[in-house]
């Protein structure tokens, strides 16, 4: 039985990658110039698999014995349920992928000539790290200290900050076309646009978080999330805006290659949780490309579920409605099945209102192939007339 759901589960990881990594590896087949820079970016993201496989499973001792570490709620009442399970391990892909970054960044700038087309503005480089390696830092301080909700919004907005500032794009958006007779086309918004990014860079990081509590589901998303947008940025390598689209690239392939590592780990049942250290540094990671990279609009369409879920849980999460420490489906230990509880409100909660009582594997299952979903209908809004009204390229 384990054989056959190992077999199940490489067949589930390859739903997203494989087709990924063939539009990816076709497209840049016609860019030439880009042969070198992709094979060492895949060599380096390939190395940082292998060493993030390995990794884990000591580190995880280690975050055991620090004391961190919790016991998995929705397995109470069964043997699984008894033992703690090593929290905070998000900083192991979080690190691996810093130093991935680093190591190509010193690499392309040694080896690209300095007047190729595609050269990433260092600046940007150095801003996205530090807003990552920020973000990082806060969210392993946050599982050890257990901050309190007022501090978690206010952080990624200082962790933000670097990006702002060496943010040089234009300020401009364009305006949907209904609207264009009495705006203009373009609207500068100047500092507001700033403030929009800001805000997005706080909604990425906490939407990640509040859209997880079952095995596998954090990392699961943040790995549809990635592949939509490297496809979304290879099929804007050939715009005016394409060195912005392949400094996206250039830092989320690392990041797929760790986080696929880490969900092998964090899968049902998971031998690791992520912590917030993970979905902050998920979170950070699409806020940085989406703004360095120019498509922060499009970056929203990939997070409908994510959007669903944080305007349904928006009465709990201001008060309106009581908010428990945790808002987890209720596991029924006769059926062995995750069963809604109707009082909390969130998308899991709720697509097992819709589908009735789940496992717990099944459960994550249905909710990301609900973001790959939402991702390819986010392609389809994109990419067809709706799109044509509010995209500039």
């Amino acid at each position: 039985a384990m054989a056959a759901t190992g077999a199940q589960n490489v067949l589930l990881a390859a739903v997203p990658l494989v087709p990924t990594a063939c539009f990816v590896l076709w497209t840049v087949g016609g860019y030439p110039k880009l042969w070198l820079a992709f094979g060492v970016l895949l060599g380096v993201s390939a190395m940082a698999f292998v060493v993030c496989l390995r990794l884990i499973p000591p580190v995880k001792e280690m975050t055991l014995k620090a004391g961190l570490g919790g016991f998995d709620i929705n397995k109470k009442g069964t043997p699984m349920g008894e033992h703690k399970v090593p929290e905070s391990l998000g900083i192991v892909p979080g690190v691996l992928h810093i130093m991935c970054v680093i190591v190509f960044q010193v690499y392309y700038y040694l080896a690209e000539p300095s007047d190729t087309p595609w050269l990433v503005a260092l600046a940007d480089y150095n801003a996205a790290l530090a807003a990552v390696i920020f973000m990082l830092f806060l969210g392993f301080v946050d599982d050890v200290l257990e901050l309190k909700w007022r501090y978690k919004l206010i952080l990624p907005p200082l962790a933000s900050l670097p990006l702002l500032i060496s943010y040089a794009g234009s300020t401009t958006v364009i305006v949907p076309n209904p609207f264009a007779a009495f705006l203009g086309r373009v609207v500068d918004l100047g500092v507001f646009y700033k403030l929009y990014m800001c805000l997005l860079s706080v909604f990425c990081t906490n939407s990640i978080n509040i859209f997880a509590g079952i095995n596998g589901l954090e990392v699961g998303q943040s790995v549809v999330i990635a592949c939509a947008v490297i496809v979304h940025n290879t099929i804007q390598l050939s715009s005016e805006s394409g060195a912005a689209h392949l400094f996206s690239i250039f830092f989320l392939v690392p990041f797929l290659a760790t986080s696929t590592a880490l969900l092998y780990h964090n899968w049902y049942p998971s031998k690791v949780f992520v912590g917030d250290t993970y979905t902050y540094f998920a979170g950070m990671t699409f806020a940085v490309v989406g703004i360095l990279g120019h498509f922060s609009k499009t970056l929203l369409l990939f997070f409908i579920p994510q959007l669903i879920n944080f305007v349904y849980s928006l009465p709990q999460l201001v008060g309106i409605v009581p908010c428990p420490r945790h808002r987890l489906p209720k596991y029924n230990t006769q059926t062995q099945l995750l069963e809604g509880k109707p009082d909390n409100l969130n998308l899991v909660n709720l697509t097992l209102l819709i589908t009735g009582p789940l496992s717990e594997r099944t459960l994550c299952i249905v909710l990301l192939a609900f973001q790959i979903v939402c991702c390819i209908a986010g392609f389809g809004i994109r990419h067809t007339v709706i799109g044509e009204m509010f995209y500039e390229d």
